[in-house]
């Protein structure tokens, strides 16, 4: 029997295609430093995010940060002290609003961080000025506001809906303005890396209960992201279970709330583009059963299937 010898270039081609043909890896990482919504002082709102394959993490909210670090090195997610990843770790912080469950740890932290930016929306900002970093609260170790001004933390105003570097890290960040009740402003961070992006939201009510059109504003600039598949994830709060009154939601989701605006969302995208999309679960208040409570609610109302996430201190998600 004659043997047939193939061209080298057969060879070639297929080895090339099986090249190309590789699955890409994850675009983001995120290391929940906090997850709930109150209480627990230990463990409040604060998610470290990166481009994967680096260090270069912007903090996202900061209600807790030594403690949520020391668990994230007990779990292997970090190999090295936890006086590094806030020196050195840690680029940015990113502050949605100034309540103190998402900017506490900062604080209580600050004298043995290192120097950094600090980006959030003017009225967030004077709040830390006025009533934090002024001598009284605390020392002032930012930039600006009462004298002497450290200048540890340099602070930078971020303006609705403008894309802007975030220092050191590689990615970018537009900011959105929402509504956390008595007309008290929140943001959302839409961060990018390369073509892909993360989607994060401070504390918000649902636009029909806050009689605003905040969040219809977001959907309408991320469904093109979501139709394209180029948003990897949205970070978004449910504080309360259901039985909580609409008039006592404070600026808050509950799951029938949060179903309600992906759903306003899925009809920009269809139902199909929300097939899948991860919807990491924050600000969970601990109180009682709510917990729970929380988590079955949204699992039985999740008709559009998307990917609940609901995210473990310390514990490293990947997107």
């Amino acid at each position: 029997m004659a043997v047939r010898f193939l061209p080298v270039f057969f060879f070639l081609f297929v080895f090339s295609g099986a090249v190309a043909q590789k699955p890409s890896g994850s675009t983001f990482k995120v290391v929940p430093l906090g997850v709930k919504g109150g209480i627990d002082e230990s463990n409040l709102s604060a998610y470290l995010l990166a481009p994967h394959g680096t260090d270069a993490y912007v903090c996202l909210d900061a209600g807790t940060l030594h403690a949520g670090i020391e668990k994230a090195v007990q779990n292997q997610v970090f190999k090295v002290s936890s006086e590094t990843v806030l020196k050195e770790y840690i680029k940015a912080y990113l502050i949605s609003h100034a309540h103190l469950d998402h900017l506490s740890g900062l604080i209580i932290n600050s004298t043995e961080d290192a120097r950094k930016p600090i980006y959030a929306m003017a009225a967030c900002l004077e709040v830390l000025k006025k009533n934090y970093f002024n001598w009284k609260s605390w020392p002032n170790l930012a930039n600006e506001g009462d004298q002497p001004a450290l200048s540890k933390y340099r602070y930078t105003v971020l303006s609705p809906e403008k894309e802007i570097p975030i220092e050191t890290t590689g990615m970018s960040v537009r900011t959105f303005p929402l509504s956390h009740g008595n007309s008290y402003q929140s943001a959302a961070f839409l961060i990018r890396n390369g073509e892909h992006y993360m989607l994060y939201l401070g504390d918000t009510g649902p636009d029909l209960i806050e009689k605003s059109s905040y969040l219809s504003q977001l959907w309408q600039a991320v469904f093109p992201l979501v139709l394209s598949k180029k948003l990897k994830g949205v970070l978004i709060e449910v504080s309360y279970p259901d039985e909580q009154p609409d008039n006592q939601l404070y600026g808050h989701l509950t799951p029938h709330w949060l179903m309600h605006e992906l759903t306003a969302l899925s009809k920009l995208t269809g139902t199909k583009a929300m097939n899948g999309l991860p919807v990491v679960i924050t600000h969970i208040k601990p109180t009682g059963t709510n917990e729970t409570v929380i988590k079955k609610q949204l699992q039985e109302s999740n008709t559009l299937n998307v990917k609940l996430i609901f995210p473990k201190q310390g514990s490293l998600l990947e997107f």
